[in-house]
């Protein structure tokens, strides 16, 4: 099985929905991550001994997931019921939040990423282009005026928080995490496991991605100078 056999995978029947927010079982998750590359693996990261980094008195959580021989990394803050980040959490609520985010990250090898997309089914190798639906004998009719009217989706991550509060929260985190980082892959392998999120801050909060950005860009400026 590869990434692309992931991206296939239709994950419906072990999610379920809290206050609006789909979640993917993570027990149900792993099983297939180790079906897919019985060599899958996954660390918490630590700061400090703990295995939350503080952000203001409130927690966020990193995991990486290692599959197919490539590491990939994700974030998520420490949220109770309403998705709010948590004060002073506590062991569970740290735990719960890193097995959400272990998720997290197995969506960035292709496990369950359309359900952060905000789509219903997965990608199918089906042709899906005007010209070849229109070859399908057995086509609808009302296929092609759908995919002329159907309007562009707002990519909107999956268990995030759409408030200013928390938008506000995930760029402060990104460029406090920038402080940890030495490598330009690093740096760069960290923006891409955040695609998601920082595409939908730009376009919320255009100013706030405008700190991310400017941050990221002045440290590989920085790091690629220490490296010469």
């Amino acid at each position: 099985m590869s990434p692309h056999d992931l991206l296939k995978l239709n994950v419906n029947e072990h999610t379920e929905k809290k206050n609006g927010l789909t979640y993917l079982s993570w027990a149900w998750a792993w099983a297939e991550a180790l079906k897919a590359d019985s060599t899958a693996s996954f660390i918490v990261h630590t700061f400090a001994d703990k295995p939350y980094m503080d952000v203001n008195g409130t927690g966020m959580v990193w995991v990486t997931v290692t599959m197919f021989g490539q590491g990939r990394t994700c974030m998520l803050p420490v949220m109770n019921h309403r998705n709010q980040p948590i004060q002073s959490p506590d062991a569970f609520q740290v735990n719960t939040a890193i097995m959400r985010c272990m998720t997290k990250a197995l969506a960035l090898h292709g496990l369950g990423l359309y359900i952060y997309s905000g789509d219903d089914l997965p990608q199918s190798d089906e042709p899906t282009t005007m010209g070849e639906l229109t070859k399908k004998e057995d086509a609808p009719k009302y296929e092609k005026i759908i995919a002329k009217t159907a309007p562009k989706k707002t990519i909107q991550p999956t268990e995030w928080d759409p408030s200013d509060e928390s938008r506000k929260f995930f760029a402060e985190s990104m460029i406090e995490w920038t402080s940890h980082c030495t490598e330009v892959s690093g740096l760069n392998s960290y923006w891409k496991s955040n695609e998601l999120q920082l595409d939908s801050l730009k376009t919320t909060h255009p100013s706030l991605y405008k700190e991310v950005l400017d941050r990221f860009k002045t440290l590989k400026l920085q790091l690629t100078e220490e490296k010469k």
